[in-house]
């Protein structure tokens, strides 16, 4: 049995969104998250941490227990797992999470995996320390991002630390969906209970951008 308010894996029912309402990129593709693992690997599905949450990761960046928003089929979760902290990963790809078990086995890592909607976070009854965002924000459209804000905010404790990184506007061969700075801040202000300490430049690797997409790696504090 999971957590409060998470469903284990299963087999997809008729509806492929689970009676969730579909995200912006869902709508836009006809398809939900979980199709993006069937036949083959996703083009974000590189097979390793990303580079920059190993870096973080080696820099002492993740303390208590520690949530992956959006885990996919595991690499970032794992990777964090491995040094000894407690860390849920959530996505609402079945498949994928499927997948991230499977790693977590065959690695002989202790880590949770869980099926949770982004938008509806509280429902896990957890708090964290820390949360990795990769490769998640920057799927929500304007509209969305509010709800899924707050639906962070509802798992962070006060004075934990969000990371986000994602796809940046600046440079050539961004990848889909870029965010600007302006967006960040504008996401996650002090009038909703965030600070952002900073955004700095990095890269997203992807298979299909054979040294990365450029990427905003952004550190929020709640407050």
């Amino acid at each position: 049995m999971g957590a409060p308010g998470i469903e284990e894996s299963g087999n997809l029912s008729e509806d492929p969104f689970s009676g969730r309402r579909p995200t912006s990129h869902e709508r836009m593709s006809g398809l939900p998250w979980d199709a993006s693992y069937h036949g083959g690997l996703a083009p974000w599905d590189i097979g390793r941490p990303q580079p920059a949450v190993v870096r973080l990761a080696a820099e002492g960046g993740f303390a208590g227990a520690v949530l992956d928003a959006g885990c996919g089929t595991g690499e970032n979760a794992l990777h964090i797992a491995s040094l000894g902290l407690s860390v849920l990963g959530v996505d609402v790809a079945e498949t994928a999470l499927a997948i991230a078990r499977a790693k977590a086995v065959d690695r002989g890592i202790e880590v949770e995996f869980a099926a949770a909607d982004a938008f509806q976070l509280e429902r896990l009854g957890r708090k964290f320390e820390t949360v990795l965002d990769c490769g998640l924000f920057h799927t929500f459209d304007g509209d969305e991002r509010p709800e899924y804000v707050a639906s962070l905010a509802s798992v962070i404790v006060q004075d934990g630390t969000l990371y986000v990184l994602c796809f940046s506007d600046e440079g050539p061969d961004t990848g889909p969906h870029p965010i600007s700075q302006e967006e960040l801040r504008a996401a996650f202000n002090r009038s909703n209970g965030w600070d952002v300490a900073a955004i700095e430049p990095d890269r997203i690797q992807t298979r299909n951008h054979d040294a990365g997409a450029p990427a905003w790696f952004a550190k929020v504090k709640r407050i």
